[in-house]
Order: C-alpha cells, then sequence, then structure tokens
C-alpha cells in the first residue's frame, strides 16, 4: 500500500482518473440537457467564489474553498436562468453574459489583494497533475496525496448522487414536464447538479486545472454517446474512456516530454474521434455503410418497379434488359452492375441472355411501392 501511494506515477494517473470519472458522471447530464458549457461557465466563475473565501476566512484549500466555489456555481446558475427567464436572451448568450463578468470580477480582485497570495488564474485553470503527490495527508501511517483525498471523496459523493437519484436525474433530463408533474422537483435535481459540479471543480482545479475538468466534464461523455443509447452504459463508458484517457495521456506525456494535463485533455479528444469514426451506431463509417445499404436497397427497389412497369408489354424486349437501365434510369454502368448483382442475389430477379424478368418477390416488392393500399389488411 505505502509502495502505491509513494509512487508518483501511480498518484498522477489515480488523480487523473479520479477526476474522470467524477466529471464524467456530472457531465452526462449536461451534455444529454444540451447545457454542457454551464461547466465552462462555473470552472471560470468560481474564480470569483475562492478570492471571496479567501478575502473572509484566508483559507486558500479546504472544504470552506469548496462551498465557496459551490455556492459561486449556485449563483452563475441562478444568474443564467435569470436571464433566460426575461426571454430577451437564450441561455448560451446568458451564460456568455454572466461567467466573464465572475471571472473578470475574481482576476480583478486577485491583482488587487492577492499578489502575495498563491491564488492566480494560471494556476486555477491550468493546475499542474504532476505535482499533485508532493503535498499528501497521513491516512492510517500511509500518506495519501490531498489531490486523492478530495477527488476520492468528490467521486463517492457525485457517484452516491447519481446511484440515489437515478430515475429521478433520468426523467428530470429526458422529459422535464413528466418530471414536474409526478412531483420530482427537477429545479431542486438541477441545483444539486451545479453544485456537485462546483464542488468538483474546486477540488480538481488545483490538481489539474480548469481546462483539464472542463475537457473531461464534456468530451468522455460525448464520446459515450456515441456508442449507446443506454443512460447507464454511457456514464460506465464514459468512466472507462476518462481512465483511459488519463493513463494514456500520462504515458505519452512522457515520451514526448509535454504537459501532462494537455495531453490528457488530448486523449480524451483521441478517444472522441475514435468513437465519432467507429461507433457501431452513430459512427462516421457505421453511418456511411447504412447509407450505401439505403442507397443500394433504393436503387434494388427502383430496378422492380421499371421491370414490373414494363412487364407484359410490346417492349418489354427493349426495356427490361441491362442495356435500357443505364438509359432509362440513368445509372452509370458501375452502379446497373451492382445492382444487377445485389437484385440477383436477394432473389428480386432472374435473368435469361439480355431479359430480365422479376420473382414474385421481385413482383410483390414493385406491387408494394406502386400499390400500398393494394396489401392484404390483418384480419379482424
Amino acid at each position: 500500500m505505502n509502495a502505491f501511494f509513494n509512487s508518483p506515477d501511480a498518484m498522477i494517473m489515480l488523480t487523473g482518473s479520479l477526476v474522470g470519472i467524477a466529471a464524467t458522471l456530472l457531465g452526462t447530464f449536461l451534455i444529454l440537457r444540451g447545457s454542457a458549457m454551464l461547466s465552462d461557465a462555473i470552472s471560470h466563475s468560481m474564480v470569483f467564489g475562492i478570492i471571496i473565501v479567501w478575502m473572509i476566512t484566508g483559507q486558500t484549500s479546504g472544504p470552506i474553498q469548496i462551498l465557496g466555489a459551490v455556492l459561486t456555481g449556485l449563483l452563475t446558475v441562478s444568474l443564467t436562468q435569470l436571464l433566460t427567464q426575461t426571454k430577451r436572451v437564450k441561455t448560451d448568450a446568458a451564460i456568455g453574459l454572466v461567467f466573464p463578468v465572475l471571472f473578470s470580477i475574481g482576476v480583478l480582485l486577485i491583482n488587487l489583494y492577492a499578489r502575495d497570495v498563491h491564488i492566480d488564474a494560471h494556476t486555477v485553470l491550468l493546475g499542474e497533475i504532476g505535482f499533485v503527490w508532493l503535498d499528501a495527508y497521513e491516512i492510517g501511517g500511509v500518506l495519501v496525496p490531498e489531490a486523492v483525498v478530495w477527488m476520492g471523496l468528490m467521486t463517492l459523493i457525485n457517484l452516491g448522487f447519481v446511484t440515489l437519484f437515478y430515475k429521478e436525474l433520468k426523467l428530470a433530463t429526458f422529459d422535464v414536464a413528466l418530471a414536474k408533474a409526478l412531483g420530482f422537483a427537477p429545479a431542486i435535481l438541477t441545483y444539486g447538479l451545479m453544485a456537485l459540479l462546483s464542488g468538483t471543480a474546486v477540488a480538481a482545479f488545483d490538481a489539474v486545472g480548469a481546462i483539464l475538468f472542463i475537457a473531461f466534464v464534456i468530451v468522455p461523455p460525448s464520446a459515450a454517446y456515441l456508442l449507446t443509447d443506454r443512460l447507464w452504459i454511457m456514464l460506465v463508458a464514459g468512466s472507462a474512456i476518462s481512465i483511459a484517457s488519463a493513463i494514456s495521456g500520462y504515458g505519452f506525456a512522457l515520451l514526448f516530454n509535454v504537459s501532462i494535463g494537455g495531453m490528457m485533455a488530448l486523449m480524451s479528444g483521441v478517444f472522441f474521434l475514435g468513437c465519432f469514426a467507429f461507433g457501431p451506431r452513430y459512427g462516421l463509417i457505421a453511418q456511411t455503410l447504412r447509407a450505401q445499404a439505403r442507397h443500394s436497397e433504393n436503387a434494388s427497389r427502383t430496378l422492380a418497379v421499371h421491370l414490373f412497369n414494363h412487364e407484359g408489354q410490346t417492349n418489354a424486349d427493349e426495356e427490361n434488359v441491362a442495356a435500357a437501365l443505364r438509359e432509362h434510369l440513368h445509372w452509370t454502368p458501375a452502379k446497373a452492375q451492382r445492382t444487377l448483382v445485389k437484385s440477383l442475389d436477394d432473389g428480386l430477379i432472374t435473368r435469361s441472355g439480355r431479359r430480365l424478368a422479376l420473382t414474385p418477390k421481385g413482383r410483390a416488392t414493385a406491387r408494394e411501392i406502386l400499390e400500398p393500399w393494394a396489401q392484404k389488411e390483418p384480419a379482424p
């Protein structure tokens, strides 16, 4: 146990993983609600809460700072909703109005009253995950990094919140009106979500900075969203992507001698691109293959209709041949050949020399398109 917690490499990867899991658990619901940029607003505006708490208490870390960040996050959300409720600005514009004001006030107060204190905008935004192992608490005779303690605590709290209110959060996310009708108080759930987001942000900022935190709130859930339609699978997949991003990001940061936090954020983007390209349902390749399959299916159906229209006519020998497809349907030779091969394989047509003819299956397909009203109605 001592060897594990005394390993800087293990502590850096553990901290990044905990930040990723804690952020993903909350970010999943923000992504589904279409309000992911609230995480950016809260992460920046918490500078205001941090400096206010320091001016009142003199503390730059600990539970009191988390409380200050929570209150600032709730203030940000409340001001945003107040502006939105006026119907004069949209939500994104309201966010853009609120958080720059709070952030700029916070930075101004830091420059005026906290020049000699270890609080600065650079630290809040970028952090330094490479030094998390230097500051530690002694727990049971084992030195555990402060960042691991606080992020572990926030991860457990977030997990408990999501587990305890899973059904309520799910309903409030997908159907706010029904949630209100059933008395689930979606507004309270939203404020609870934002409070935890704020607390997680301030617990993470000293170790990883707001930028990596925002990346973990948005990117892994977005990647998981491309993989599944099930909420619980999205939560698990997003957490797994966060862990993989933290571990691989640290490895590549050492390999290329670059910023650890930046590389972790970059790797989350790499995993997102992988899901975007190779996702089983919403991935670019899967959608392209489905589109090609639809085009191929439509071409086969078009061929069936063409043959059906000329079936039994005097010009059938001229129309129901491969050469006529290129002339009358304006198909390229390659498309005509592909469609013929597929239709033959699917049992829609038969070929005798140059002549093409519909099978009973192909004739039924054509009638389904041309005479949908003639389809047999189900028996009463």
